[in-house]
């Protein structure tokens, strides 16, 4: 064998610089479902079947193209498995078909690239690692990006993005007059609600899905969310006719309201494109077209289009070159010195916080939750909480269906909690009560008053800002971003009333972590 190809459970993409070169008479491909990445963390059911099914379907178009693949299937009984480690595994298979080289295109973790490289070095292989074209920016590209900048704007390397792509451009300037169309993108749905919901588009498991998903029942019985919605796409062709209707039904509406809540509403006008965007899916750059392809035909306004442009060619890019250009190092940094476990709601949703539980309902139903639920409930509690900011960060890489290690850590340790001090995020993303209340109708039937920071009543995320704010004073007043949010604590510190609030966050505090387990005891099953 001249080439063992290595493809990951978040790299199936058949066009990918792994297969350059490829000759099916002296190559293979490589593909295990390992029990290593599927209890490192104490993972979703529905995140299980999605890798898995998903690799297996992979497995057999590539099967069907004539090419070989040496596939390593996890059994419904643990005892006839052979190994629990890419790195064992791996060494079987090398042992078994010597190989001259191994291929792999550059994972989306610095753990399992580590881990590969281990094993190539032993067994004294080159391990070819070769560029993920599937993104827009590469790692080196963004290291000359950030070459000599104080600090990474994502503004600036938005734009950047765009003039090099010549996407939603008029000549040298923005098509539509300005770049970013963020503040039409902010609207609540008021007392009317958003009305009937059509998307996102869902599919029913055929046969290989249901049987990875008997496998995960009896396998990983134990492990938190349910398999009883679970729809997402699990090839190609699925995740293509996803994207279609999401821009069909949804994208002329999702920029008014991609900050909005509602009871009861999962997704909303929400894509759900970021599961098959990150495992490959969806080429991002089909995404960004068709959306572009709907502005300039009519059918979705400029702030839609935008909004939905800026998280994958923005965003997306950003948080990525951010995790490359900073780690290894950039996991265990931890500004506010917090060390809390999660509290146990994180992981079953039985909270009388009705904001709380209605954002966990959706995670444990779908392994889903758009990104205010995840960082203006869940992750806003879990900074103001002092929760370990690795901690949270394993359950998002646990409980998420589009979680992988170099978009999670930067969105999880750092813009939800603010870990590292501010390179992706500006500031701290905490807000009391008032704005749960603005965005959502939860409050109305919350047995908590959003308004009040004490008393039997009072709100935990109101109790909690100000109890933060206040814990760490000498940090915040550093960030000119904070100056309002620190001027309005300063007048409940003069008034006396902070005395009162941080007894009540005390005693927060300690109902809301009663039971809680330390974050070592939940990561194994």
């Amino acid at each position: 064998m001249r080439n063992l190809i290595l493809v990951l459970g978040d790299q199936l993409d058949a066009n990918s610089a792994a297969f350059n070169d490829f000759d099916s008479d002296q190559d293979a491909v490589w593909m295990a479902e390992v029990e290593e990445e599927a209890t490192h963390v104490w993972c979703h059911k529905q995140r299980l079947v999605f890798f898995f099914s998903a690799m297996r379907h992979f497995r057999d178009e590539l099967r069907q193209k004539d090419i070989e693949v040496f596939y390593h299937e996890l059994s419904h009984d643990r005892r006839r498995d052979s190994g629990n480690s890419f790195a064992e595994i791996l060494n079987q298979d090398i042992n078994r078909h010597r190989p001259r080289q191994l291929v792999v295109v550059l994972p989306g973790d610095y753990r399992v690239k580590h881990q590969l490289q281990q094993v190539a070095s032993d067994a004294n292989l080159i391990l070819d690692v070769r560029p993920d074209d599937h993104f827009y920016c590469a790692p080196d590209e963004f290291e000359q990006f950030a070459k000599g900048r104080k600090r990474l704007v994502l503004e600036t390397f938005y734009r950047q993005m765009r003039k090099k792509h010549d996407i939603l451009m008029d000549g040298n300037k923005p098509v539509g007059g300005q770049w970013n169309f963020d503040e039409d993108n902010r609207d609540a749905f008021g007392k009317q609600g958003p009305g009937k919901i059509t998307g996102p588009h869902s599919f029913r498991p055929d046969e290989l899905t249901q049987s990875v998903m008997d496998m995960v029942r009896q396998r990983y019985p134990q492990h938190p969310g349910c398999l009883d919605k679970f729809d997402l796409p699990v090839t190609r062709r699925q995740a293509q006719a996803m994207l279609r209707d999401f821009i069909k039904r949804s994208l002329s509406d999702f920029g008014q309201y991609e900050d909005a809540l509602w009871t009861d509403e999962p997704f909303l006008y929400h894509s759900r494109l970021s599961a098959p965007l990150n495992v490959k899916l969806l080429d991002p750059r089909d995404c960004v077209d068709k959306a572009v392809q709907a502005f300039e035909d009519g059918d979705a306004p400029i702030n839609s289009v935008e909004g939905f442009v800026r998280q994958i060619l923005g965003w997306r890019e950003f948080v990525r070159g951010v995790y490359w250009k900073f780690m290894p190092g950039y996991g265990e940094q931890n500004e506010f010195g917090h060390d809390r476990p999660l509290p146990r709601f994180f992981w079953d949703g039985d909270t009388d916080m009705r904001c709380v539980h209605q954002s966990m309902q959706h995670v444990l139903d779908f392994g889903y939750a758009h990104h205010i639920h995840r960082l203006m409930i869940l992750g806003n509690l879990a900074l103001m909480l002092g929760v370990d900011p690795q901690a949270f960060h394993q359950w998002h890489m646990a409980m998420y269906s589009d979680a992988v290690d170099w978009v999670s850590l930067p969105n999880a340790l750092g813009m939800s909690q603010h870990a590292e001090g501010g390179i992706v995020g500006t500031k701290p993303y905490v807000s009391t009560g008032n704005y749960i209340n603005r965005m959502s109708n939860f409050c109305g039937s919350c047995p908590y008053n959003y308004q009040a920071a004490t008393g039997k009543d009072a709100c935990p995320f109101t109790t909690l800002y100000w109890d933060f704010l206040d814990r760490h004073h000498e940090q915040l007043k550093q960030n000119h971003r904070m100056a309002m949010q620190l001027k309005n604590l300063d007048r409940k510190r003069k008034s006396g009333d902070i005395e009162a609030i941080r007894k009540q966050a005390h005693q927060t505090k300690s109902r809301l972590l009663a039971g809680a387990k330390p974050h070592a005891d939940l990561i194994r099953s």
